[in-house]
């Protein structure tokens, strides 16, 4: 079995699962790398359901033992890797049963590379997750199902909280536990080969207790978490550096000049042999210019770096006799065509309501969601059968820089802008794989009205310059403006609320699952200001700003997205 672990702690594993179907399907008939173990089904432990373990798993967000953590690591980020192996001590595991999982550690900012390429097209989970936690460790694709995870989750969880007094009460916080939930999972069912994404960083990054990785890869890297990683991207590249390990092969992407002078001192002081990733448009095929499922200038490279990761793990393994690294399977390269990933660059019709999803959460990753949105939505305007509206829903959160976003936004050119925080409902019995605990609703709304203001400020109150679009596409339609000058801007207390306003009732999915009954009307005046929304042929709703978000709109959007 192929199995990752992803970004923020979270596990996937289709695109590399399918990538290492391919190449090995394309080796004179070998057979399939992967091998399944039993099917059989995990036993559930009574009174233990999987929503239990889910409402124990969030008290690990504020618990005081995790606040602890991180005031004494603040000072001492070596630290943070001698609790890791405390921890995982505890729970029953050793730093050196990490090496028999066979592992591919990546980092990076934008983006990262297990997505690359998928033979199935399953749904990848997100990261942080999208609808579910089981999202984060998944097995040849698939999350791990509900009753596995539960069974596993007791385990590790009642093992650490056993010792927990001998520990002065200490309990891992969220990410480091499903980090070592993480690996529990892989060793149990005995995987061929685990892609371990780190969640900030990569020096003092808890998944950096890995010591005998088979290749590590680092992805684009960007401006990001700079309060733990540093406010200059070679302060960053150092950090990104710190997975690289003696004799290891490790490669990158092309990369600023001083973030890659960075690595290549690490690398260098480290004694690991570094490689740049040739440029997509490099390699040599038989069957045209390399297509990827996935829109975005960065995927180009994530794709590359995906490649030689799978290309130098397979021959490290002896598995394959593969030829030079710029040729590869024609099964290969086609699955690059057949990429999808959830939450990202994602496009979804239900009716009369088109939603663009894409989870860009930094400025840079925003450039690139409005180079995608502005070509995507053109396209399906220009196939509508009338006037279109369109609409953004947006949340950021942490220290995201909003404004900066937001004025990226603008060039968008929508009707309405809609703020709402990151819960997906506003009642008590929404689920608890949403649920977040560790900022309060008060500074969630707070955060909803600065975006609001900022987006008035950034939008100004002229009118459009010749040859924009203009209100709603429907200048020449007949129909009113919108009243007074720029898109309309309004705030919503949770992100099923914001949908339903947008929708209008025109979207068939959101109306089956009869969610108008669990939240309150809204006032006259607000319903008021969506006349023209009822009015035009379409409504074209870009959703973005946070991946926390994006997973609380396709909980209501795709139910397919709530994986059984």
């Amino acid at each position: 079995m192929v199995c990752c672990c992803s970004r923020m702690w979270r596990l996937r594993g289709s695109g590399f699962a399918a990538l290492f179907r391919q190449q090995k399907q394309a080796s004179n008939g070998a057979t399939l790398l992967l091998k399944y173990s039993s099917t059989k089904t995990a036993p559930q432990l009574p009174g233990m359901e999987y929503q239990d373990a889910i409402c124990t798993l969030n008290t690990l967000q504020t618990n005081a033992s995790a606040l602890e953590q991180v005031r004494r690591e603040r000072g001492n980020p070596q630290f943070q890797l001698v609790a890791m192996r405390s921890f995982l001590e505890r729970a029953g595991l050793v730093v050196e049963d990490l090496d028999n999982l066979n592992i591919i550690h990546v980092t990076g900012t934008k983006g990262k590379v297990s997505e690359f390429p998928s033979e199935n097209c399953y749904p990848f989970c997100s990261s942080p997750h999208l609808v579910e936690v089981r999202e984060r460790i998944r097995i040849n694709g698939q999350p791990i199902g509900k009753e596995l995870f539960t069974k596993y989750f007791w385990q590790i969880y009642g093992r650490l909280d056993e010792t927990k007094e001998a520990h002065s009460g200490s309990m891992p916080a969220y990410f480091r536990f499903l980090t070592i939930l993480a690996f529990h999972v892989f060793l149990q069912e005995k995987v061929d080969l685990a892609v371990v994404e780190v969640g900030i960083g990569g020096a003092y990054d808890c998944t950096n207790i890995i010591k005998k990785p088979w290749v590590c890869g680092v992805s684009s890297l960007g401006i990001d978490h700079t309060q733990i990683l540093g406010d200059t991207i070679e302060k960053i590249a150092w950090q990104k550096g710190g997975i690289f390990k003696p004799e290891v092969p490790a490669f990158t992407v092309k990369q600023p000049e001083g973030s890659m002078a960075v690595l290549k001192q690490r690398a260098s002081e480290m004694e690991c042999p570094l490689w740049v990733c040739p440029e997509l448009e490099d390699y040599q095929t038989d069957c045209g210019p390399l297509q990827l499922g996935l829109a975005g200038q960065h995927q180009r490279s994530n794709a590359s770096l995906a490649l030689q990761l799978s290309h130098t793990w397979l021959q490290r393994r002896r598995l394959q006799d593969l030829p030079q690294a710029v040729n590869f399977p024609s099964t290969t390269l086609e699955g690059l065509a057949d990429t999808v990933w959830a939450g990202r660059t994602q496009t979804l019709k239900n009716g009369e309501v088109t939603y663009f999803l894409d989870g860009a959460h930094t400025t840079r990753s925003m450039q690139a969601c409005v180079s995608w949105f502005q070509e995507a939505a053109v396209r399906c305007e220009r196939n509508a059968s009338g006037p279109v509206a369109r609409v953004l829903v947006f949340n950021a959160t942490g220290e995201r820089d909003s404004a900066a976003m937001l004025k990226l936004l603008v060039s968008c050119e929508f009707d309405f802008a809609v703020f709402c925080p990151n819960i997906t409902e506003a009642i008590a019995s929404c689920n608890a794989d949403q649920q977040n605990f560790n900022v309060s609703v008060e500074n969630m709304l707070r955060r909803c009205l600065d975006n609001e203001r900022s987006w008035r400020r950034h939008h100004g109150a002229g009118d459009c310059p010749p040859g924009r679009r203009g209100p709603l596409l429907i200048r020449d339609a007949g129909l009113s403006p919108a009243p007074g000058r720029g898109a309309e801007a309004l705030v919503f207390p949770c992100i099923l609320s914001a949908l339903q306003w947008a929708a209008q009732g025109r979207d068939p999915v959101l109306l089956s699952r009869d969610t108008d009954k669990r939240e309150a009307p809204v006032k006259p005046s607000v319903a008021a200001k969506a006349a023209l929304l009822r009015e035009v042929r379409e409504i074209h709703v870009l959703v973005t700003g946070s991946l926390h978000l994006v997973g609380g709109a396709l909980k209501h959007l795709d139910p397919s997205s709530c994986s059984k």
